[in-house]
């Protein structure tokens, strides 16, 4: 029987509850899950591609793949993509929570990830029958023997929970280091497209979002061994259509591929030709892109007010916020104003004294919120 956690949110009902009995209601900032409308170029496609009696790809339309290659050109600053080396996954969190099975992992095996991080790189090594290994830094694995390199790294840029940003210099050291080792580099890159910081003169002409794992001044022109997770759930409010994709070494993917084929880990098709429109339309990633902008200056001025420092969150859909207390004491009173957040202890030991609150909620809740805040 494998050794799983307690799902944590389960632990967060008591406070959901509690700030459900503030006289104005409950503000819910506890998932990153979107509140706006799908665009309509995407629900057209899905409407469009609606008559599929037959089954799709597993490996996804050629054309789709072909997409995906084009989008990393324009958005992530990677040019000649080999389409090959693109697969579209059922979301990202199944790739996440598998892909250490799917790579044959198991016994012995261990799996690395940062620190403070999101729960399923973890759940995944368990999943799989691997030792999941929680690290801050390279050097905290220690010397490398053959039993303690891990098989698989996991990086997070953006990070959830902390919104903190790995930049070209990081990432190239990083995939130099995991060839230097044999190691295989996964990188979830899902909330690229909502960067926050200010860009400086010299970067214009820089792509639009947060360096990929997939740039060539990371790779140097190869990559082997590396893969990007992405999601079109945050910048497409695609989370109810499962939309993602893993995309990088050609034959890393035809070995995930194998193995979901045998699975029946099969895009709907009718997804897929909603993806193909999510990717080809630029306008409505910007336009989503300021409305969360909107929302999160809203909660920062509240937050702030509120007394909370903010640290790193510079890209991604939270604030990643601390009082210098136990995370659950600031969730209880946020709770007493009627606001949920999510407690750090979820993301791991390294964010118990900091609360994640989220902008995922409409322009009037995160208004409220703010002002329950400044009070």
């Amino acid at each position: 029987m494998r050794s799983l956690p307690d799902f944590p949110w389960d632990s967060l009902a008591p406070y959901k509850a509690r700030a459900s009995s503030h006289a104005g209601g409950l503000i819910d900032l506890s998932i990153g899950t979107p509140v706006d409308p799908t665009p309509q170029v995407v629900q057209d496609a899905l409407r469009a591609a609606a008559d599929a009696p037959g089954y799709p790809q597993t490996y996804g339309t050629p054309d789709l793949r072909e997409a995906v290659a084009t989008w990393f050109a324009a958005r992530r600053g990677v040019e000649g993509l080999d389409p090959d080396g693109v697969l579209p996954t059922i979301g990202s969190k199944e790739l996440v929570a598998w892909l250490p099975t799917l790579l044959g992992l198991g016994s012995g095996d261990i799996v690395a990830f940062p620190r403070a991080a999101y729960p399923t790189y973890d759940v995944g090594a368990r999943l799989a029958g691997a030792t999941p290994v929680p690290v801050d830094s390279l050097t905290a694995l220690g010397p490398l023997t053959r039993s303690t390199t891990p098989k698989l790294l996991w990086l997070n840029s953006p990070s959830n929970p902390t919104g903190k940003v790995l930049g070209i210099e990081h990432l190239a050291k990083v995939v130099d280091w995991a060839r230097r080792h044999g190691v295989i580099v996964a990188s979830d890159e899902c909330y690229a497209e909502l960067d926050w910081r200010p860009r400086e003169p010299a970067a214009h002409g820089e792509p639009p979002t947060t360096p990929s794992i997939l740039d060539p001044r990371v790779t140097g022109g190869s990559h082997e061994g590396l893969l990007c997770v992405y999601s079109l759930s945050k910048q497409s409010n695609l989370a109810g259509y499962r939309a993602a994709f893993a995309a990088g070494d050609p034959v890393l993917i035809r070995e995930l591929l194998e193995v979901r084929k045998h699975a029946g880990m099969m895009m709907p098709w009718p997804v897929q030709r909603a993806m193909i429109a999510a990717l080809a339309d630029e306008t409505h990633v910007v336009e989503q892109k300021a409305r969360y902008a909107a929302r999160r200056a809203t909660l920062l001025a509240g937050v702030a007010a509120y007394g909370l420092r903010v640290d790193d969150s510079e890209a991604g859909l939270y604030l990643w916020a601390s009082a210098d207390e136990d995370c659950w004491i600031t969730i209880g009173r946020l709770a007493d104003l009627g606001v949920l957040a999510a407690p750090g202890a979820f993301y791991g030991a390294a964010g118990a004294r900091h609360v994640r609150i989220a902008l995922t909620a409409t322009d009037a809740h995160i208004a409220e919120a703010a002002a329950r805040l400044s009070a």
